[in-house]
C-alpha cells in the first residue's frame, strides 16, 4: 500500500485515535497535516515523525476552521476524527450539552467536508473517512446527545457516498467501540466523580461491552482508516465499519 503524493488532513490529530491515524497514513507515504486546538499536543505528533505539519484551529468554530482549511494546499484525504463525549441522563441533558455534542461530532464533520470535497471532486480522487462510533450504529444510555450526533455522522456518510459515488471520491465511516484513549479515560473519570462506582468498576463495564473482553486499541482503528484510504478500496463507499471486537455486527 502506498499513498505517496497524497496530502491527508486529520482533525483531532494531537492524541488518541487521531495521532494513531496520522502515524499510519505517514507510514504509508502520505504527507499528513494534523489539526486541533492544542499546539503543544500537535507539535508532539509532528516531532515524533507521525505528521509533517500542524494547524491550530477549533473545529466547532466554523469560520476559523474554514479559514484554516483554505490556507492548506489541496487535501486528498480527510479524516474527520475530532470528537467529544459528555454523559448525563436525558432528563438532565441540557440544550448546552446537546449543542456542544452536535457541534463537535456532527457539524464539524459537515464544515470540514464541505470545504474540502469540491477540490477532491475537481481532481477526480479523494477519501473522506469519519471516525464515528458504535454509538452511531446502536443506542447507549446516558449519552443521548452523543449518540444522536454520531448517528447523524453515519447518515451524512451514507448520503454523501451516494451523491459522489461516480466521481472518484469515497466516503466512509469507521465506528470504534470503547477505545483506550484519553476520551475514554475522561469518561471513566467523569462517571467515577459522581461517586456511585470507582474507576476500576467502570472500566470493567467498558471492557465487558466488547465480546473480546478488552478495549480497542487506537492503532486498530487506524488500520481500518488506512485500508479505506488505500488504492485497493476504490469500490468501498458508504460503509460504517465497526472496530469493536464483535460488539456490533
Amino acid at each position: 500500500m502506498t499513498l505517496d503524493g497524497r496530502h491527508a488532513l486529520v482533525t483531532g490529530g494531537g492524541q488518541g485515535i487521531g495521532a494513531a491515524v496520522a502515524r499510519a497514513l505517514t507510514g504509508a507515504g502520505a504527507r499528513v497535516t494534523v489539526l486541533g486546538r492544542r499546539a503543544e499536543t500537535l507539535a508532539g505528533v509532528v516531532e515524533a515523525g507521525a505528521a509533517a505539519a500542524q494547524v491550530v484551529a477549533d473545529v466547532t468554530d466554523a469560520l476559523a476552521l474554514e479559514a484554516a482549511l483554505a490556507a492548506l494546499s489541496p487535501v486528498d484525504i480527510l479524516v474527520n476524527n475530532a470528537g467529544a463525549a459528555e454523559s448525563a441522563p436525558f432528563a438532565r441533558t441540557t440544550r448546552e450539552i446537546w449543542d456542544r455534542m452536535l457541534a463537535v461530532n456532527l457539524t464539524a464533520v459537515f464544515t470540514a467536508t464541505h470545504a474540502l470535497l469540491p477540490g477532491m471532486l475537481a481532481r477526480g480522487w479523494g477519501r473522506v473517512v469519519t471516525i464515528a462510533s458504535t454509538a452511531g450504529l446502536t443506542g447507549y444510555p446516558y449519552v443521548s446527545a452523543y449518540v444522536a450526533a454520531k448517528h447523524g455522522a453515519v447518515g451524512l456518510t451514507r448520503a454523501l457516498a451516494r451523491e459522489v459515488a461516480g466521481k472518484g471520491v469515497t466516503v466512509n465511516a469507521v465506528c470504534p467501540g470503547y477505545t483506550e484513549t484519553e476520551l475514554v479515560e475522561s469518561s471513566i473519570a467523569s462517571i467515577a466523580a459522581r461517586g456511585r462506582r470507582n474507576a476500576e468498576a467502570i472500566r470493567a463495564d467498558f471492557t465487558r461491552a466488547n465480546p473480546q473482553g478488552r478495549l480497542v486499541q487506537p492503532q486498530e482503528v487506524a488500520a481500518a482508516v488506512l485500508y479505506l484510504c488505500g488504492p485497493g478500496s476504490n469500490a468501498i463507499t458508504g460503509i460504517s465499519l465497526p472496530v469493536a471486537g464483535g460488539e456490533v455486527m
